[in-house]
């Protein structure tokens, strides 16, 4: 624990969404907050700017690509706490990138941890893993135990940065943790997401702003959550009496096209869904076509049903989600539709 009064906590990947609201959850519990950001990176595009002062956060400069620059990081912050956002957080790019992909996302982790450990071992460590560690013939929901077998550069990476804080638990005592999070959106999400690229095209053609949504596997099957709630999780994963691993996740389960019939209803636009496979499309009222499948976005590997079962969390750490699926969905619109009615001004 630092000296001061209060608790010193260094977040990676502060930038992301991810950040916004962890920075936002720890500010309210009287953090002094640190932020791990890229050299190449404009701080002000910190997506809080305009919810909470960014000269409230204490930066750092520095390069996941250089392990110097992280031990520098470490003894500028000292933490108590560690909560490692960072990384390459999109599949498409993975495959794209795969050796930048695994040192990012997985040998920048162990240096990260291994730096922080030497200055203070009893420092606080999370790992935002993810649901793509899992094998895609482990059916649905995931626990902690499923199968491990990953299908993807990102979902590799994410595993080995797994395996390792199992192994600095194991062989080192540390309290090194794994949250195990499934897909969560916000309306802080990036465009580059397909959930984010479905609220804001919508409103788009809401607005007479675009003429249709392309997509690609509308069957693919998500288990969607809050962003905000699992940040809640990874706090309370680093309050326990013990580190460990957790799956966080909703446990529902929704395909791309109850997303895109879920920003319709919030958008009061109505769709008739028409067709199969390449050939399927929704309509509006007036029979005009709003969406369409575009095979060019289909990925090089048909993801699996990622459903997860956050049972362990729930019971040990007292978390569930407070956000269902259609909230989380509006919230997004209406963020899309005030954006949208700011550029217009």
């Amino acid at each position: 624990m630092s000296t001061t009064n209060k608790r010193k906590a260094l977040i990676t990947g502060i930038t992301g969404q991810d950040g916004f609201y962890l920075s936002k959850l720890l500010f309210s519990k009287g953090y002094e907050v640190w932020g791990f950001i890229l050299k190449t990176e404009n701080p002000f595009r910190i997506l809080f700017e305009e919810d909470k002062p960014w000269q409230d956060i204490k930066q750092i400069l520095g390069d996941f690509n250089d392990p110097q620059s992280i031990q520098e990081g470490i003894k500028s912050a000292n933490p108590d706490e560690i909560y490692n956002l960072a990384g390459i957080s999109d599949i498409g790019t993975s495959i794209k990138n795969p050796d930048e992909t695994m040192r990012v996302n997985a040998s920048a982790v162990t240096e990260l941890l291994s730096a922080a450990l030497f200055l203070n071992p009893k420092v606080r460590f999370c790992q935002a893993s993810s649901s793509e560690i899992f094998s895609r013939n482990d059916p649905p929901p995931q626990n902690e135990n499923a199968v491990l077998g990953p299908n993807n550069p990102y979902g590799e990476a994410k595993l080995k940065a797994h395996l390792e804080m199992r192994r600095f638990r194991n062989e080192m005592n540390a309290f090194a943790c794994s949250a195990i999070f499934y897909n969560h959106e916000s309306p802080k999400r990036w465009d580059r997401f397909v959930t984010r690229k479905i609220t804001r095209t919508l409103t788009q053609i809401k607005l007479g702003q675009a003429d249709v949504l392309e997509l690609g596997n509308l069957d693919t099957v998500r288990d969607w959550g809050f962003a905000g709630d699992y940040m809640e999780a990874m706090w309370l994963i680093l309050q326990a009496s013990q580190p460990d691993e957790y799956v966080i996740s909703t446990g529902v389960a929704h395909t791309v096209r109850d997303f895109v019939n879920s920003a319709a209803q919030a958008l009061d636009i109505h769709l008739s869904w028409k067709g199969s496979g390449e050939s399927e499309v929704a309509t509006d009222s007036s029979n005009k076509v709003m969406v369409r499948v575009n095979p060019a976005f289909y990925r090089p590997v048909d993801p699996f049903a990622a459903i997860g079962d956050s049972s362990k969390a729930r019971q040990i750490l007292g978390w569930k989600p407070k956000t269902n699926f259609e909230e989380l969905v509006r919230m997004m619109v209406e963020e899309d539709l005030k954006n949208a009615k700011i550029l217009n001004q």
